[in-house]
This record gives C-alpha cells, sequence and structure tokens, in this order.
C-alpha cells in the first residue's frame, strides 16, 4: 500500500525579480532551443519594460496564502512548498528542503490548466530530472491533474468576464467582442497533444453562458524563428481584421489560457494589445485572470481531495475529467 500524501507542491514558471535576474532567467528558459541570442535580448526588453520584475513570483505567493487559508478552513492539512522550473525558489533546491523536512510523497499542483508539452509533460520532465538528481531519498511526487474543464475554472472564468463587461458602456455592448487569448505553441507541438482540443471546450464552456457577445479564440506571444508556423490567428491579427470590418467597436480581452498574470499577460496584453487598440480605434477591457478567485481557490482544493480523500473527478461539458496520470504519449514536444 503506498504511503499516504504528505505534503503539496506548488510548481510554476518562475520569473525574474529584478534587472540583474532577466538575462540569467532567460538563458535557464531558452536552454536546449532553438532561440537566437538576439531574440532573447529581445524578450529581455519586456522584462526591462517593468524594470525586471515579473509579476509570476508575486501572483504565486499570493495563491500560496489563499490556498493555506483555504486549507486551514477545510483541511486536508498538508504543508505546501513551491519550487519553479526556472527561477527562484527552484525546483531541485524544493525538493532538497523537502527530502530534509522528511516529506516521503506529494502531490503537486502546476498553474496550467491545459495540456501541452510547455504547460504538462514539460513540467514532469522537470521533476523527474530534479529527483533523479537527488537521488533514491527524494520525495515521490504526483502531479494533479488537468482542469480545463472544471466547473470551477469555468465559474471562475465567467465572473471575471462579466466583471469586465461592466466597464464597457451598456450602449455598446451590442458591438463588442470576446477575445480569449492563449499563448500559441508550434503547430507540430499542437498536433502531438489536446491544447487546441482543450482551450476550445473552455472557450465553449465559458461562451454558452454569455451568449449575448460573439467571441474569438486567438493566440498571442509567439517566440521562434519566424519560418516555423505557430498556432493562429495572433491576437494582432484578429484586432486589425475587427478595425478593418468596422462592426466592432469594443473588445474584452480575456487571457484564459493564464492561470494568473505572467509577464505576456502585462505586455503582450495591457501594453502591446492596448497600444494597437488604441492606434486602431478599439476600446479595450483586459478581463483579470483567475489569480485567488475564491471559485477557483475551492476548486484547487477540490482537486486535492480527488487525490486525498477520494472526492469524485467533475467535469462541465461532453469532455470526461482528465486522468490523474496523463498518457504516455501525450503532450508531445
Amino acid at each position: 500500500m503506498r504511503e499516504p500524501y504528505d505534503a503539496l507542491l506548488l510548481m510554476s514558471f518562475g520569473g525574474p525579480e529584478c534587472r540583474a535576474d532577466v538575462l540569467p532567467f532567460l538563458e535557464n528558459v531558452l536552454r536546449g532551443r532553438n532561440v537566437s541570442r538576439e531574440r532573447m535580448l529581445e524578450v529581455a526588453e519586456h522584462y526591462y519594460h517593468f524594470d525586471g520584475v515579473s509579476p509570476i513570483n508575486q501572483q504565486n505567493r499570493d495563491l500560496l496564502a489563499a490556498l493555506a487559508a483555504e486549507l486551514a478552513a477545510g483541511g486536508p492539512a498538508l504543508p505546501i512548498y513551491w519550487g519553479n522550473r526556472n527561477w527562484h525558489p527552484l525546483l531541485t533546491d524544493t525538493l532538497r528542503q523537502m527530502m530534509e523536512d522528511g516529506v516521503r510523497r506529494a502531490l503537486a499542483l502546476v498553474t496550467s490548466a491545459y495540456g501541452s508539452y510547455p504547460g504538462c509533460r514539460q513540467y514532469r520532465e522537470d521533476l523527474e530530472r530534479s529527483r533523479m538528481t537527488l537521488g533514491a531519498r527524494a520525495p515521490e511526487v504526483d502531479k494533479i491533474r488537468l482542469f480545463f474543464n472544471h466547473p470551477g475554472l469555468i465559474e471562475t472564468l465567467v465572473d471575471r468576464v462579466r466583471q469586465a463587461l461592466r466597464e464597457v458602456a451598456p450602449a455598446r455592448h451590442a458591438t463588442t467582442q470576446l477575445v480569449f487569448t492563449a499563448h500559441s505553441i508550434p503547430l507540430t507541438m499542437a498536433r502531438g497533444c489536446q491544447y487546441e482540443c482543450q482551450l476550445k471546450e473552455t472557450l465553449h464552456l465559458v461562451t454558452e453562458q454569455l451568449v449575448d457577445y460573439p467571441a474569438a479564440l486567438v493566440y498571442q506571444s509567439r517566440s521562434g524563428p519566424p519560418s516555423q508556423p505557430w498556432l493562429e490567428p495572433d491576437i494582432g491579427a484578429h484586432l486589425r481584421s475587427l478595425a478593418a470590418d468596422g462592426r466592432i467597436t469594443d473588445v474584452v480581452v480575456v487571457p484564459f489560457g493564464f492561470m494568473s498574470d505572467h509577464l505576456e499577460v502585462l505586455y503582450d496584453l495591457d501594453y502591446k494589445a492596448r497600444q494597437l487598440c488604441d492606434a486602431l480605434g478599439l476600446r479595450m477591457v483586459r478581463a483579470l485572470t483567475p489569480g485567488t478567485h475564491p471559485r477557483f481557490i475551492a476548486m484547487l482544493r477540490e482537486l486535492i481531495l480527488e487525490r486525498t480523500a477520494g472526492v469524485a473527478p467533475r467535469a462541465a461539458g461532453s469532455l470526461p475529467p482528465w486522468p490523474d496520470v496523463c498518457p504516455d504519449n501525450c503532450c508531445a514536444r
């Protein structure tokens, strides 16, 4: 019989917290990838625009505090650790601390709702690499399932969109489009996973509760060589198309592919997309990411209880809950 879980591990991407962190962080992110140094320096400017500070670490601190309060109120009583793939606190260091604290078996919560190589499999690979580095005493770690169609996520996203719509003048609601955006990935990667299908399912589940508004799925934040095809349409191209058509006056941009305000949300949407909308004469409101929304935090606790207390997995719509253990061939690179 396997031992019970005795800790929770929050796994995230990580981000710099000062200007000196930016290039070492990006070198970690891009190691082994076909991305030129010129492109890396270009991305570095995105971080320098915010004085080298990514919002993601503070977002994770806020998430940890909210989740700790939720677990303290209703259980299970598990200590929570935090480790990042690309910047401090680094995953290997966190696992080492867990090992020193006597943790034997932990649940890992990854801050990604959808399945793709960078959003799922790469976390599992990095986790195993860290465990191998630490040796036989490293804690056993099981990853919590994907939750793109969990009712708690859908309810959170619907509420975030409704909050954003309140910032649009009522007289313009009839000419407002909901623009749902997610991080693009290469087409070769997209063919090896369910990422696009899962995004479309989430969009469907959200928009069926917002039937008065047209909606579109777009992508953002692509990188890599221009010759490599990525998922489209790009948000910039879509906004230009809306402006040329002339029937839409307002857009509510919904970064539903992100669970918190990553730099891609602040730079690519709040700065670049808003700048483009201003130039095109479109009014833009950006919906908040799930962050520490109470329904989102309650959903995370429910996902933990699926593994610790046998709570039945829930899913909205026609697709079943994602399995606890990903198939061996899922999320190809």
